[in-house]
């Protein structure tokens, strides 16, 4: 909508017929102006091309205008709120350009747009109103007039437009355009626009005479953008510019104007397209800086365009002086000349250094040149002019000093060789960035979780260790830990900067890993984004690293006999369910579960059947491996035991027993709302289960921990298993107070870590000792805490004992994960204080944590495909087997007691023989009691009516008194029921204990 004059003459309306037409419509400008030349609303929506929405405008005229304070404004289909996207100041839109003002962005969409400005409005797709107005004022109501230039409705339920009615409706692929190419403008909404492709136009797009009448064509100009010289050498820039229909007959410094430079040897054009000339002279007395030079030409047409040409006049500084001290150069964002031999030539650049260099340890002798080299070669002996700059990748915490916009590359010699400075980890690495450098001494692997995709090992001498898997968060301890790490670490990298076609450093058993040496390190130390997001120092091999296995893998875990073994695996997203929406039995439109939502887009771990197959394999192979009584597992699909009944059929299947080695644990009430939960396999030939499992479904458990409470078949022993997987650290969207990332080393979420811990210890733990009626009880499970975090903290601070800490720590550093290059266990073995006695010994068994992430059951992620079946990158935690030595529920004492029967005797009333049978202690300390008495191998038929129980299918009688002191005796009656008069005999057996 255009806004008149408000001087408008009606003609030769009646006035009456005006005023009725002024309450009806508002009033338009003839058409010539700046129109809304095409609006679309669906950028980003389902099935659309571009990502954001836009609207475009056009100058229909035949002469330039410029739109100080103007604005494009947006409001929904019937609404009275405006939104506003200002128009940068002064704009000028020469006669037929279009303007594309860039609006907000989608999820969907696969082009991103380059508009001249852009806003944020979120446009409807199908129905709304835009505005072009003269202010940056929000307009008010459904239908503004005042500072309106134009007025597009679009859609059928649009509440304002020009003209007679809004436009046709668009959609998420359809925008609405004005006809003849944004010239048509008759005040009239609906007759003016079409439906059709989006298709946006810019200042830089081909222009449009709306009148007919031939466009001027604007001043083309050839401008150097900068001009790099030494102090006291001068030099001279050529400038061009012509006009196709006009005549270039002018040229002046606009901006910038200084003794030292002027602008000489203007020759004008001629003729219509041809070409002007002058020259940018700069002296050679021009001190040395930065100066911008703006140069304006203008033709006879009255038209102008200017250049801007930055000259940097440089003295001649040693790559040390350039490098500094400190962080970051003195000469930041300053043109500068120095010199250097090539060392290597790497990606977007290449590295100098300098021969001599200046000796001071703590600046570096190098520096980063990015761009091309020329002609030069490594070896060469170069002279480079470029602009000081610090480069920090997204999310480094320092930067790299480097030369950039280079303007001069000399060869000043050829054949140079440097000589690889020794330094060794920890050190300020930035004392070396981009200096040829050997590690004199083995460096260890740390990390390698990135090297398929990005070709990375993280290095460092021995192992860094997680602070708070050693020390309490925020502990002065904690803290020098965190010092020492961040000085102790350097990134191997592959010497390229895109997924490396084949995976390197693989060893013949394809893999390399964590623990692992590397030796004869010698290469340029880069610095660049890594892995996991920041940046930081990498070397870049001239020669090839040796590596060597030091950190041997182990075909099974090793730890000490007991008689009970249990472990504890986080088994990475098992599901019987693809995120491709089939599942392991063939199905198709199958779904995952997370609180009432059911979507193949809740599904984790395998795409379809080809990877679920490698995946199951692996985790099988590592079960097996380990060949446990008992084992928790992590991260297990929460659909009721449907997977783990799956897992437990395969790894019996696997074993190949006549009989089935493992059964699984039948769910609890409570799995939680995740879509994974625990759960729990045991061997019945070594464990029974005694009641059910029971959980605890509290809100703040979204993976609720489960016990069962096994009875050992050998010796009658009882014990309590608990799983469990407390809130991950990752991924604060949504942490309230105290669930914040502090910084601590503790990450996310730990206030609610420490809550869960609280309740286990309050709550759930009295829960199943009192279930179980017995106090021994052993928590397992992926507590997402390293080792001395709060929530272990408060668990071992009232009396639960680390049992990894007691067993493992001793003997080495414990870790069952690996993260940013930085060990430490999240997987935990907790004994309560009276099954602490009875654990023999704890392992962990590093196949999984050391290993990389590339040689994992995915498919696709990496160029080569190094998987093999085998028990090793099963998950990514390693699992714990934990060695009980459970104290046996009772002991045979018959050799210590003389047992006498007595005579049975018939009692022809009742049909029973009765008699009773007397025990005395013939050691020398007290029996403990409760005794029981065993009669094994009565005859068929016969009967003990006053059995206290049976044991192992024999009865038994419990002995009165709660002990038997030496030399004491007690006797106990019996009676039987024989209807065939059998001869009653039987073995007799003493047990002290409970069955």
């Amino acid at each position: 909508m255009k806004q008149r004059s408000a001087h408008h003459s009606p003609g030769r309306m009646t006035v009456l017929a005006a005023l009725l037409a002024g309450l009806s419509a508002p009033v338009f400008a003839a058409p010539g102006g700046v129109v809304i030349s095409q609006v679309y609303g669906g950028g980003g929506n389902s099935g659309a091309t571009y990502k954001n929405d836009f609207v475009e405008l056009l100058n229909t005229g035949d002469t330039a205008v410029t739109l100080n304070g103007w604005s494009v404004q947006y409001a929904s289909s019937a609404g009275t709120t405006w939104q506003v996207t200002k128009l940068p100041a002064s704009i000028t839109l020469a006669a037929g350009q279009y303007y594309l003002v860039h609006e907000a962005a989608g999820s969907g969409g696969t082009d991103a747009l380059v508009p001249d400005t852009a806003g944020t409005i979120a446009m409807s797709a199908t129905a709304g109103k835009v505005a072009l107005v003269n202010s940056t004022t929000a307009l008010a109501g459904a239908k503004p007039v005042d500072n309106v230039v134009d007025l597009v409705g679009f859609g059928a339920t649009a509440s304002a437009y020009e003209g007679s009615g809004p436009t046709a409706g668009p959609s998420n692929t359809l925008a609405v355009l004005r006809k003849n190419s944004g010239c048509l403008d008759s005040n009239d909404n609906s007759s003016d626009f079409v439906t059709g492709a989006a298709a946006p136009r810019t200042t830089a797009s081909d222009r449009v005479s709306c009148s007919g009448v031939a466009l001027p064509q604007p001043i083309v100009l050839a401008c150097p953008g900068s001009v790099g010289i030494d102090v006291g050498t001068g030099t001279t820039a050529p400038l061009q510019a012509s006009d196709a229909d006009s005549i270039v007959n002018s040229a002046v410094i606009s901006k910038g104007a200084m003794a030292g430079i002027s602008l000489t040897g203007f020759v004008p054009a001629t003729v219509d397209n041809r070409m002007a000339t002058a020259s940018l002279v700069i002296a050679a007395n021009l001190p040395a800086g930065t100066y911008p030079v703006e140069i304006t030409f203008a033709n006879d047409a009255s038209q102008s365009a200017s250049c801007t040409v930055n000259v940097a006049v440089t003295g001649s500084l040693t790559i040390p002086q350039i490098q500094g001290s400190g962080l970051t150069s003195p000469y930041a964002n300053t043109v500068q000349t120095t010199s250097g031999v090539i060392t290597k030539k790497l990606g977007s650049g290449f590295y100098i250094q300098d021969p001599q260099g200046d000796g001071d340890p703590n600046t570096s002798d190098a520096i980063f040149v990015f761009g091309s080299p020329g002609a030069a070669n490594e070896g060469d002996l170069v002279r480079v002019t470029g602009t000081v700059t610090e480069y920090a990748p997204n999310g480094s915490a320092r930067s790299f000093t480097e030369l950039k916009d280079v303007s001069a590359v000399a060869v000043l010699g050829t054949g140079n060789t440097i000589t690889p400075v020794n330094i060794d980890l920890p050190t300020e690495l930035s004392h070396y960035e981009g200096m040829l450098v050997r590690f004199a001494n083995p460096l260890t692997v740390n990390g390698n979780s990135y090297l398929g995709d990005r070709g990375e090992l993280v290095l460092a001498s021995g192992r860094r260790e997680s602070p708070t898997n050693r020390y309490r968060a925020g502990t002065p301890e904690a803290n020098a830990q965190i010092a020492a790490n961040a000085q102790n670490m350097v990134i191997l990298d592959d010497g390229i900067f895109t997924v490396p076609a084949h995976i390197p450093y693989l060893a013949a058993d394809k893999t390399v890993r964590a623990g692992d040496t590397v030796t004869d390190l010698v290469g340029v130390l880069d610095f660049g984004a890594i892995g996991g997001g920041g940046g930081w120092y990498k070397l870049q091999p001239t020669a090839a690293p040796v590596i060597s296995r030091t950190n041997p893998r182990e075909d099974a875990p090793v730890v000490v006999a007991g008689n009970v073994r249990v472990a504890s695996a986080n088994v990475l997203n098992f599901f019987t369910t693809f995120t491709d929406g089939t599942d392991a039995w063939g199905r198709t439109g199958q779904g995952c579960t997370i609180g009432n939502s059911t979507s193949k887009s809740n599904c984790r771990g395998a795409d379809n059947m080809t990877e679920f197959v490698r995946q199951r394999d692996k985790i099988v192979d590592e079960l097996k491996a380990m060949n446990a009584d008992a084992v928790g597992l992590m991260e297990i699909q929460n659909n009721g035991d449907t997977t783990v009944g799956y897992l437990v059929d395969a790894l019996n299947q696997a074993i190949g027993a006549p009989t089935p080695t493992y059964a699984y644990v039948a769910k609890p009430a409570a799995t939680g709302t995740d879509a994974i939960r625990v759960a729990m396999i045991y061997k019945p030939a070594v464990l029974t289960p005694v009641g059910g499992a029971l959980s605890d479904g509290d809100a703040v458990n979204n993976r609720a921990p489960m016990a069962q409470t096994f009875k050992v078949n050998a010796n009658g022993s009882k014990f309590s298993l608990i799983v469990n997987h407390l809130k991950s650290k990752g991924g604060c969207g949504g942490a309230g107070a105290g669930d914040t990332d502090s910084g601590d080393g503790q990450g996310c979420w730990n206030a609610t870590r420490i809550q869960q811990a609280k309740r286990l210890f309050n709550y759930f733990i009295p829960t199943v000792v009192a279930a179980a009626g017995d106090p021994d009880v052993l928590a397992v499970g992926d507590f997402n805490s390293y080792g001395h975090e709060d929530p272990i903290a408060f668990l071992t601070d009232n009396g639960m004992v680390n049992e990894l800490e007691r067993f493992v720590r001793p003997n080495g550093m414990p870790y069952s994960f690996v993260f940013d290059g930085q060990s430490g266990y999240l997987d935990h073995a907790l004994a309560s204080s009276s099954l602490n006695p009875q654990v023999a010994g704890v392992a962990e068994w590093h196949n999984n944590a050391d290993e990389p992430d590339a040689i994992d059951y995915n498919l696709g992620d990496t160029a080569d495909d190094p998987y093999v079946n085998n028990p090793f990158r099963a998950s990514d935690h390693d699992p714990v087997v934990v060695s009980l030595n459970l104290a046996p529920a009772y002991t045979d004492v018959t050799a210590g007691v003389k047992i006498v029967p007595g005579v049975l005797g018939y009692n022809r009333v009742t049909g029973k023989f009765t008699g009773s049978v007397s025990f005395t202690n013939t050691g020398g300390t007290a029996l403990s009691g409760p005794l029981q008495y065993v009669l094994q191998g009565l005859p068929a038929g016969v009967t003990l009516d006053n059995k206290s129980g049976d044991f192992n299918g024999a009865p038994y009688v419990t002995l009165p008194g709660a002990s038997l002191a030496p030399g004491a005796t007690v006797s106990v009656g019996l009676t039987f029921t024989n209807p065939s008069k059998t001869n009653i005999t039987y073995t007799s057996k003493l047990y002290s204990g409970t069955f």
